[in-house]
């Protein structure tokens, strides 16, 4: 399933907004700006205004496979140490998991065009609602709905940089300022991140909605906590991650990690809701449409779970039995996939979703503390322990004893994350990348010989931006 690629530059493409909630069916657009910010006429008043927000959202959970609805799970999850491609039908999707991607990979240029057009879509928000003079059009809905948009950007950037490095730092939608624009320093492209982060938490307020659809105050707190993590600010990595576990009468861990990921999971602090209007995929997520087989116990599995991950987890993981499932394909033996959602092919419908698409949840910020203080934030390894022995409690776990040492923390932490998070937004490759594991452990692999090179750790830039765009350079040693 594939996108056609959209440019950085959005000389083509407009604003698609849903006129009712997440899953709407009729649509309006916005106009599509060449030398100025959107058109202020549909931003004049408070729905209008909510309708552009729900659109964006909608954009980024509904229709294929994107950098925020699968391909970061499934593509990521094959660059690292995870699934493996199991389908015979793709040879551009085998690629990934033996890491030789090539410059004109059409899945890597779906995950930049539709990571940028998230962006442009917030921007044209927040510009449009600057600009807007009317009356009707209130002081709340523009702070809050400015708040999200600023999220949305913050979030689509994250991804950027994680996949593909230095990336262009696109902040209006003005044609003039973004059709030739040089990649900007991750390390700026952070800054950006967190200001806009920070923004957002000021003024997002802490919901207590049941469905946890729109991004609150502690779903930037949480990407807040992620992105310190990631730049190794551990005081203030720890510090968001607690601002997020302490809301106890918001979030809790699901003691049955089957509950983990439905529409009412205790756990959730951002999901995406999918639709259910769309004929392929109906109310499944489109990573239990996709990697989920039909039928599940005997048909072809494309992703499969690697060996190398199957053996990390413990004897006894509740998330093994959980969130792994096998199927004997032809009778050639057990092959695992991912188990998370559990509505796929086999058994979706046109009826309400009981899943929803799981962004951000509490586990990951005991783990994000449990990474900060081992590597020195406010508590030590005596905090880290702890909270390690709480993800562990809930998979059925023996408790990590007191004594380990810093360096045997901070390898529980990665063994725990591994485990914890497989399959989900490609963390294990940001992981490996970040820690400075990734060469010794994927050159290892034998499914990975020759080991094309550490070049592959971030994708190629698609090759349709440079030629449109003499100051955009490609990743080094990517070829044809």
């Amino acid at each position: 399933m594939r996108i056609q690629t959209i440019s950085i530059v959005p000389a083509c493409f407009s604003i698609v907004i849903g006129l009712c909630h997440l899953s709407c069916k009729k649509l309006v657009t916005v106009p599509q700006p060449i030398n100025s910010i959107t058109s202020t006429e549909e931003f004049n008043t408070d729905a209008q205004a909510n309708t552009a927000m729900a659109g964006i959202y909608t954009s980024m959970v509904n229709g294929r496979l994107s950098y925020s609805n699968g391909y970061t799970t499934i593509l990521g999850g094959m660059s690292a140490d995870e699934l493996f491609y199991y389908g015979t039908s793709d040879p551009i999707m085998m690629t990934f998991p033996i890491n030789q991607v090539v410059m004109s990979n059409s899945y890597t240029g779906t995950m930049w065009s539709t990571a940028y057009k998230a962006i442009y879509n917030a921007n044209a928000v927040i510009e449009g609602i600057a600009a807007s003079t009317s009356g009707l059009l209130h002081d709340s809905a523009r702070q809050r709905l400015t708040a999200e948009a600023k999220f949305v950007r913050a979030f689509s950037y994250f991804y950027l940089v994680n996949l593909f490095g230095d990336v262009p730092l696109v902040q209006t939608v003005d044609f003039n300022k973004v059709r030739y624009m040089a990649r900007t320093p991750v390390n700026d492209v952070y800054g950006q991140i967190i200001q806009d982060l920070k923004d957002a938490q000021s003024v997002l307020t802490p919901d207590s909605a049941k469905e946890r659809i729109l991004p609150n105050k502690w779903a930037a707190t949480a990407l807040l906590a992620r992105v310190y993590l990631y730049k190794s600010d551990y005081e203030n990595a720890a510090a968001q991650a607690t601002a997020v576990i302490s809301n106890t009468a918001m979030y809790k861990l699901e003691t049955d990690p089957n509950a983990v990921f439905l529409n009412n999971s205790r756990e959730a602090i951002w999901q995406l809701k999918q639709g259910t209007n769309d004929a392929n995929y109906k109310n499944a997520t489109i990573e239990g449409f996709s990697l989920l087989p039909n039928p599940l116990a005997t048909a072809k599995a494309s992703y499969c779970l690697t060996t190398s991950l199957l053996n990390a987890f413990e004897a006894g993981d509740k998330r093994r039995t959980a969130w792994v499932n096998s199927t004997n394909f032809g009778g050639a033996g057990l092959n695992y996939y991912p188990y998370k959602y559990k509505a796929g092919q086999a058994n979706f419908s046109t009826s309400a979703p009981t899943e929803y698409y799981m962004v951000f949840r509490l586990a990951e910020m005991y783990l994000v503390r449990a990474e900060a203080t081992a590597n020195g934030a406010a508590g030590g390894t005596a905090a880290a322990i702890t909270d390690l022995n709480t993800i562990r409690s809930r998979a059925g776990l023996t408790a990590l004893s007191s004594s380990l040492t810093q360096a045997q923390v901070i390898t529980a932490v990665a063994k725990e994350r591994q485990v914890e998070l497989f399959a989900e937004w490609g963390h294990r490759w940001f992981d490996l990348k970040r820690t400075g594991k990734a060469h010794d452990v994927l050159s290892a692999l034998s499914w990975k010989q020759p080991w094309s090179g550490d070049y592959q750790l971030l994708y190629p830039i698609p090759p349709a931006e440079i030629t449109t765009d003499p100051f955009l350079q490609q990743n080094p040693d990517y070829i044809q």
